[in-house]
Formats: C-alpha cells, sequence, structure tokens
C-alpha cells in the first residue's frame, strides 16, 4: 500500500524502505505467477506501480531484489519463530512454537513462500546459496536440542541437517501442488519428525496440543 496523501513529512529512510518492500513484494507475485526466469523488471515496476529509475535506484538488477527477497522472508521468518519460541518453557515447546510461527508465515505469504522456497532452487547458483544458508539458520536453532536431549551425545553429526531439510521439502512439495494455504495442518506430523531422534517416538507424538487433546 501507499503511504496516504497528505503534507506529512515522510524521512528517506521511510521512504527508501517503503519502496522496496513494494518491490520485493512485487517480485514475489510476479514469480510465483509466472515463474524467476520469465519475469522481468517491467513486470516488477509495473506490479509496484513505480518508475523504472526507482527500481534501479533500489536494485542493481532482477536477480539482485530476488536475493533481497530471500533475505527478507529469513530474516522475517526467523523473527517470527525466535519470537513464538520465548514465549513457551522447554525446548520441545519451543520447537512447538516456532514450528508453527514459521507455517503460519507460509501460509499467509504464499507468493513469497514460493519465491523463496520452490523458485529458489532453480533462480541460479547465489540464490541456491541463498537458500542453503537460510537452512543452516534453523539447523543451529534445532541443535540446541542435542544440549537437552539424553540421547546428545549419541545423535549423529548430520541430524539437523536431515531433519530441516526433510521439513523443507515437505513443504516444498505442498506449495508446488498449491495447498500453501491448508500447510499449517501439518504442525503436528513435522513436530515429531523433528523430536523423535532427541526425545523418543511417543514423547514426540505427544509434543502438540493437538495430539494431547486426542490423547486425552
Amino acid at each position: 500500500m501507499r503511504p496516504p496523501p497528505g503534507r506529512q513529512q515522510l524521512s528517506r529512510e521511510f521512504i527508501t524502505q517503503h519502496q522496496r518492500a513494494r518491490i520485493i513484494t512485487a517480485l514475489a507475485v510476479e514469480t510465483a505467477a509466472q515463474g524467476y526466469r520469465a519475469v522481468t523488471v517491467a513486470d516488477i515496476v509495473r506490479r509496484a506501480g513505480i518508475a523504472r529509475n526507482t527500481f534501479y535506484e533500489n536494485f542493481s538488477s532482477k536477480q539482485d531484489c530476488f536475493l533481497a527477497t530471500q533475505d527478507y522472508a529469513v530474516q522475517e521468518a526467523l523473527r517470527r519463530v525466535v519470537a513464538a519460541a520465548c514465549k513457551v518453557e522447554g525446548w520441545e515447546g519451543r520447537v512447538d512454537a516456532g514450528l508453527a510461527a514459521f507455517l503460519r508465515y507460509v501460509a499467509s505469504e504464499p507468493a513469497l513462500a514460493y519465491t523463496c522456497i520452490v523458485e529458489a532452487l532453480s533462480a541460479g547458483p547465489a540464490s541456491l546459496a541463498r537458500y542453503e544458508e537460510s537452512l543452516e539458520y534453523f539447523v543451529a536453532l534445532l541443535r540446541i536440542g542435542r544440549e537437552t536431549s539424553p540421547r546428545g551425545e549419541e545423535l549423529p553429526e548430520t541430524l539437523e541437517e536431515t531433519i530441516i531439510g526433510g521439513i523443507f521439502w515437505i513443504i516444498y512439495q505442498r506449495i508446488i501442488r498449491g495447498e500453501t494455504e491448508q500447510i499449517e495442518t501439518l504442525r503436528p506430523e513435522l513436530v515429531e519428525f523433528a523430536l523423535t531422534p532427541y526425545i523418543g517416538g511417543e514423547a514426540a507424538n505427544q509434543a502438540t496440543p493437538e495430539r494431547r487433546a486426542q490423547a486425552a
């Protein structure tokens, strides 16, 4: 949305941030509609409702804009995950809360999710590297579980990479099947998948409120 008309004084920083946000949103919508390789700067400019030179004041190229979109999505996802996790006690509960927040974000931003989880894999080496780096942030958060798990020292070194890679692959499949809006329903299954190596299958199965309610 554009700022309302009027005489209010808007800082240059606010205007720049607002413009970048509109451009990023436009790129995500156009990418979801026609694929990254087919999108042109003209498409982005038209969708964002800006002048072409405004685009180049913010980004050097379409790829630069795509990478910025990835960075924005990862930062926002991590912010939501950490904020949700900090509100609950216990590592298992934090995994549940963080994953719920992530799935909610994906469901609420289907174009951004398609752009950064599906198209990022085929948008070039730089984009793929950004995608792999983003997984590492989530790997680091999950690895904290080794400190609380009685099995921590026995767990394989690549366990967290396997779990996070599996979760993103499942989400990827749902997105390309057009099921992004229902993606939050995966929460109990994915929480169980993530926690089982650390606390065992029985405890992991009861780690979400939904599963506990079913068992009651």
